[in-house]
Formats: structure tokens, C-alpha cells, sequence
């Protein structure tokens, strides 16, 4: 909505309108840093203004966080007895204002945001029926894994066939290149110290399937602990909204020898506005938490970032910048597989935010020590990028 304001001003000011004049301070809108600050102003207050009212129906609800019993949990039932009740679902905060802070600030239809915004509502509507179900059967088991991970992968089928068959998207995310006097369609992955080029062309869609279910997957199992993946988030969502601008600026893309594409500096709206409704979401969320995500958020989340790290042409630093969510993640791998093949376990307790816990850290701990972790290797991610 700003940039189409401003692109009424800027037409009436290159017509010379009489008007245009009183009205210059309108140009600012033109740049994105200000609709990206604009875009996180807007979540965070919005996010604040409604929290209340929204925790206040969910308990009129009574759609509390059904927690595992002390059978299936045993000591970490004690440590979190005293959260029973807590309302969940409060990813609809986090998903709604981030949805009206893009349409407001951000250009909806350009192929980026549109792409990010629809797997981010479609992996939203997942969560959402996940916790109903949790809150409907009083029990945590929601929706099956199976229809889970098929439904993912249908979201991340429709988002990889919209980038290639769209002409915009199509030709830098599947770019063509010479080989010989023939062109041949690639793929190229950026990996820190390394950027390759692989001849998938289209085939390259599964590949963004498997990083949509793991990124979304990875930040449902962080979402563990108060404020544990909402803060994780912040830094992760500010380093892609990082290199996202400067992707989309053709000398910054070009200085650090990165992908670029002008369309991409849009997506930094939509990362800025995740950032500003998790501010506002960990006002509620902190320890101790007065409402949960619940699957609601972070499904939604984990599709915002991994189809903008796709977007980017930057999904292997994904594992660096998004660090902790990998190592959850790869915590209950590893305990799954070594239980199975070992009948042993590795860890107190997966994913491992879980195992410090019962290894004596308090939650406080775990939370701020994660939270360091996350922001030294969002970091660390953004130093790699000279070096890719």
C-alpha cells in the first residue's frame, strides 16, 4: 500500500503536479529501508495492542497447552507442571500481524513476497489445525506426522513449480548457461567458500521441498522452551532480511559476489515485519510464558525463513545463521536412530534444549545461553558472505 502511494506521488511529481511539492516527504516511502522499518514498527505495536485481547479469548477458549504426562516425560513433567493450562495457538498473532505489516509496506505482488506469504499462510493453517486437534482431543498428539510431512512437501511442490514457471523467478532461480553453443538450464547452490553449479534444472524442486520440511519441522521442535524460538527467530529473520537488501542491490550483490536479483530486496519487508511481531510476541512469551506459539507459529515461521533463504539462493547458510534450529533438530535424529539401532539413548532428553534442562541448567539459562548461540552464528553467516 505505501509503495503504491508513493508511486502515485512520484508519477504526479515527474508530471509536475502543483501538489506533489507539499507532499515530498512522500519519496522516502520509495526506499525500502524505511517501509522495512515501517514494516517492524507496525508488527511490534500491533502485536502489542492485540496481545492482550488474544490471550484473553484463547483462555475464554480454553485452548491450553496439553503437556505430556509424567510417564511419557518423566522428571521434565515436574519442571514444567506449573505451565499446564497456558494458553496456545498465539502463532495467530504472530501470522496476522506479519500478514498486514507485508500488505500495508510491502509490494504483495511482487513474486518473492507473494511466494513467501502463501507457503508462510499454508504452513500457518497446518499449525493452526495441529494445536485445534491438541486442544480439541486434550492430548499432544494433533495432527499425524504422515499428514504433516505430506502436507509440507504439497506446499513446497506448488512453491517450487510458481519459481519455475514464472518468467521472473524462472530465469535467476533456474537460470540458464552456457555450455558450448547451447544453453543449458542449472541450478546453483551457494555454500560457504563455494558456489557450485548443478545441471537439475526443475529437478531442483524436491531439493526446496526437503529444505521447507526441515526448516519448518527445526523451528516447531525449538519451540520447547518460553521465548526459546521466538528469540531464536529475531536473529535469524535480521540476518536474511540482511541479505536479502543486499541481494536485491545490484553493487552490494556484486561487491560480496552473491545472487542477484532486484525483485529480492523486497523480502527484506517481509523478515523485518517477522522480526517486529516477535518483539511483540516475546513481550507475552518470555519466561514464564503467558501463551504459547503453539504450531500455529512455528511451522508458519519455519516456511517464511526457509522459502526466503531458497528465494535468496542462500538455503546452505541456513545452516550456519539458523544454527540452533538445526541442532535440535539433529539432537532428535540422533536419539531416534540410536535408540533404534542401539537401544541406547544419546542425550537426557531430545531435542536438547530438554537435556540441559535435566542436566541441572534452569530454563532462564538454557533460553539466554541459545539465544547467544543464535546471534554469534547469525553473525558468523553474515561474515561468510564475502567469502562464498
Amino acid at each position: 500500500m505505501l509503495h503504491w502511494i508513493y508511486q502515485i506521488w512520484h508519477d504526479a511529481d515527474q508530471a509536475g503536479a502543483a501538489w506533489a511539492d507539499n507532499f515530498s516527504f512522500l519519496r522516502l516511502l520509495g526506499y525500502i529501508t524505511v517501509r522495512a522499518g515501517l514494516a517492524t514498527v507496525i508488527s511490534f505495536l500491533l502485536t502489542l495492542a492485540i496481545g492482550e485481547r488474544v490471550i484473553r479469548k484463547l483462555i475464554s477458549l480454553k485452548v491450553g497447552q496439553p503437556l505430556r504426562t509424567a510417564e511419557e516425560v518423566h522428571k521434565l513433567a515436574e519442571l514444567h507442571g506449573g505451565k499446564a493450562g497456558t494458553p496456545t495457538m498465539g502463532g495467530i498473532m504472530i501470522l496476522g500481524t506479519v500478514m498486514i505489516a507485508v500488505l500495508i509496506c510491502g509490494r504483495i505482488f511482487n513474486p518473492f513476497v507473494l511466494v513467501v506469504s502463501l507457503v508462510t499462510l499454508a504452513l500457518g493453517v497446518l499449525g493452526f489445525l495441529d494445536d485445534y486437534q491438541k486442544v480439541a482431543k486434550k492430548n499432544s498428539a494433533g495432527v499425524s506426522g504422515k499428514v504433516k510431512l505430506v502436507w509440507q512437501a504439497a506446499v513446497g511442490l506448488g512453491a517450487g513449480l510458481f519459481l519455475y514457471l514464472n518468467p521472473e523467478t524462472s530465469s535467476y532461480i533456474f537460470y540458464s548457461a552456457e555450455s558450448g553453443m547451447q544453453k543449458t538450464s542449472v541450478t546453483s547452490f551457494s555454500f560457504p567458500l563455494l558456489t557450485f553449479v548443478i545441471p537439475l534444472s526443475f529437478l531442483a524442486i524436491p531439493l526446496f521441498m526437503a529444505i521447507l520440511m526441515g526448516t519448518s519441522n527445526a523451528v516447531n521442535l525449538t519451540d520447547g522452551l518460553d521465548g526459546l524460538a521466538t528469540g531464536v527467530t529475531i536473529t535469524v529473520a535480521l540476518a536474511y532480511a540482511a541479505i536479502t537488501y543486499l541481494a536485491g542491490t545490484q553493487h552490494s550483490a556484486e561487491y560480496l559476489h552473491i545472487f542477484h536479483n532486484r525483485s529480492l530486496a523486497e523480502l527484506s519487508v517481509v523478515m523485518m515485519a517477522l522480526v517486529g511481531a516477535c518483539f511483540g510476541f516475546l513481550w507475552f512469551n518470555c519466561h514464564p510464558a503467558k501463551v504459547f506459539m503453539g504450531d500455529t507459529g512455528s511451522l508458519a515461521i519455519g516456511g517464511a525463513i526457509g522459502m526466503t533463504a531458497i528465494c535468496a539462493k542462500q538455503e546452505f547458510l541456513l545452516v550456519i545463521i539458523g544454527f540452533v534450529y538445526v541442532m535440535e533438530a539433529v539432537s532428535v535424529i540422533l536419539q531416534v536412530g540410536s535408540f533404534k539401532l542401539r537401544g541406547k539413548r544419546i542425550f537426557a532428553m531430545a531435542p536438547i534444549h530438554h537435556h540441559f534442562e535435566l542436566r541441572g541448567w534452569n530454563e532462564n539459562q538454557v533460553i539466554i545461553r541459545f539465544w547467544i548461540i543464535s546471534i554469534l552464528c547469525s553473525l558468523g553467516g553474515l561474515a561468510l558472505l564475502k567469502v562464498i
